[in-house]
């Protein structure tokens, strides 16, 4: 006897051996007892998820001689033949080699007869999406009144390209994506029939790479038996599929937090010169940094070793999820930009080396510095002073970051002081000449505790450019951080608001810089410093 695949020889010959299916077989099995089995089936779902082999079973439960639960023998006549393939009431088509009209009229010409054998005549039609236009009008009619011998049973991957009128006259079954718990189960039993050892290192490895499908599976852990040795552990799958080790993934993870760009060409091309498939390399890379993510938002990881969770850990520190969520993104667009590339190598390694660019690495230079000024806020170097008493000496807070007002946005990172004046409702009764209601609006917003907009905004000029935009000047241009700050969606409708009760109409706002549009560079403590020196706030920056 030839050599039987193993996701053949243990496909589910009952409802009860599929997996991960369970809210259709046991509705499937209630209409069996019940005896109200529809004329048409359409079962839709990923591959590898047990539609073929559901209609099968289906198939011969419906017929079989001696029924039980619902479940076909397997034992009685039909049933054998249907599993050697003797039986010919039970016909199976691969619509996508047999699509044309002819191969449906063939059907329709067949339904007229009576089965053989068994009791229903069962067309199972793989792939029906396939089928062309002309050969879904042919098969339309004979669906919607078949004779009562008579049963369909279509499955599909792609439901969205059968025609309405097909969808309408079935009865549709989801199959949805084995979890990785329960294709472990089932390759466990595998295993034990076939004399597999295989740690549970390399079981959650085959799990993740079938990605839902019980059939990729078995063919992974096929491919690891071909040596004719069924031991089985992490190392002999990475080495099959192509999967570089963990160790290098978190070389070059660690490489790129870190800028350095020499330790990541070189485990670059460590794992290139081992002949690993560049495509599985970097899923490797996007999954670690994915799994890094988690790790900083929700302190859970599956799939690693204690020593793994301990080198993520270590990765965990040192990087913020703004640039963790940055990197998924730029690789991705890297494995985008290398599928369309005749130069693969090449494009993977300057995507390498940009990663680790500060510029890009870790996002914008103004969140950094943001950062930085948080950090130095937390840090408990400021002091506040009672400006009402100009002999008062400075007294340090015990909480800095209490009196810090918005100090950090999900978004961006703006940062804000509570002034020690109480808010005052002030009139928002400005004067019609924009020129003189400036002054006014920006002091208001002092007023209201809006310390980082008053400050940013202090000699600026207003005017009104076009009949619903004003333009609000800058003389010695924007600072970085000013920029951010007065470009956040919120603050801008801040200021928008409070310029068009000037207006007494609704306006826009447009920042301009006299200085030729140019952003003035500063260091995160100038800008501090400018905080300070440009208002009246009760601070002062301790080094």
């Amino acid at each position: 006897m030839g050599y039987t695949a193993l996701y053949r020889k243990f496909r589910p010959v009952t409802f009860a051996e599929l997996v991960g299916q369970e809210h259709i077989t046991r509705t499937l099995k209630n209409q069996i007892m019940a005896d109200r089995v529809g004329h048409a089936y359409l079962f839709n779902g990923g591959r590898g998820t047990g539609k073929t082999s559901s209609a099968k079973i289906l198939a011969r439960a419906i017929n079989c001689l001696n029924p039980q639960d619902g479940e076909p023998c397997n034992e009685c006549e039909i049933c054998k033949g249907a599993i050697n393939g003797s039986l010919t009431d039970i016909v199976e088509m691969d619509a996508a080699s047999n699509n044309s009209v002819e191969d449906i009229r063939s059907i329709r010409e067949e339904v007229n007869f009576l089965p053989t054998k068994a009791k229903y005549r069962v067309y199972i039609i793989d792939e029906v999406h396939m089928l062309s236009p002309g050969a879904f009008n042919a098969l339309l009619k004979t669906l919607e009144e078949p004779p009562e011998h008579v049963k369909f049973i279509l499955a599909t991957t792609e439901p969205q390209k059968l025609p309405a009128t097909i969808l309408s006259r079935c009865q549709r079954f989801d199959f949805k994506r084995i979890s990785n718990e329960d294709i472990i189960k089932r390759l466990k039993i595998v295993c034990n029939e076939s004399d597999i050892e295989i740690t549970e290192g390399a079981l959650n490895i085959v799990a993740v790479l079938a990605e839902g499908a019980m059939r990729d599976a078995l063919s992974i852990l096929e491919r690891c038996v071909q040596d004719g040795e069924n031991k089985i552990d992490e190392d002999k799958i990475k080495d099959l599929v192509g999967i570089p080790k963990i160790t290098f993934v978190h070389n070059i993870v660690k490489a790129i937090i870190e800028y350095d760009i020499d330790r990541a060409l070189n485990s670059v091309n460590e794992v290139l010169n081992q002949g690993k498939d560049l495509n599985n390399f970097l899923w490797e890379i996007i999954k670690y940094i994915k799994d890094i993510l988690i790790y900083k938002s929700s302190g859970n990881v599956d799939l690693y070793s204690k020593e793994e969770i301990e080198d993520i850990k270590s990765l965990v520190d040192n990087v913020t999820k703004d640039k963790l969520v940055n990197l998924v993104y730029e690789l991705s667009n890297l494995e985008n930009d290398i599928k369309w590339s005749t130069q693969k190598t090449i494009m993977f390694q300057a995507g390498i080396i940009k990663l680790c660019s500060k510029e890009v690495g870790s996002g914008s230079n103004i969140e950094e510095r943001l950062e930085k000024i948080e950090n130095y806020l937390k840090s408990g170097k400021i002091a506040v002073s009672n400006i009402t008493t100009v002999s008062a000496q400075p007294v340090t807070v015990s909480n800095p970051v209490a009196s810090v007002n918005n100090v950090l946005n999900s978004s961006s990172r703006v940062i804000g002081v509570q002034s020690t004046k109480p808010v005052t409702n002030t009139s928002k009764s400005y004067s019609s000449d924009l020129s003189k209601s400036w002054p006014k609006i920006v002091n208001d917003l002092r007023q209201n505790g809006k310390i980082v907009l008053y400050t940013n905004l202090i000699n600026t000029q207003a005017e009104q450019i076009s009949d619903d935009t004003v333009g609000i000047k800058f003389k010695n241009g924007m600072t970085a951080f000013g920029k951010t700050v007065l470009e956040k969606q919120e603050n801008v409708k801040e200021i928008s608001s409070l310029v068009s009760m000037a207006c007494g109409k609704d306006v826009q706002i447009k920042y301009i810089s006299e200085m030729q549009n140019q952003v003035v560079s500063s260091t995160p403590e100038e800008d501090i410093q400018k905080l300070a020196n440009e208002s009246d706030i009760p601070f002062n920056i301790i080094e």
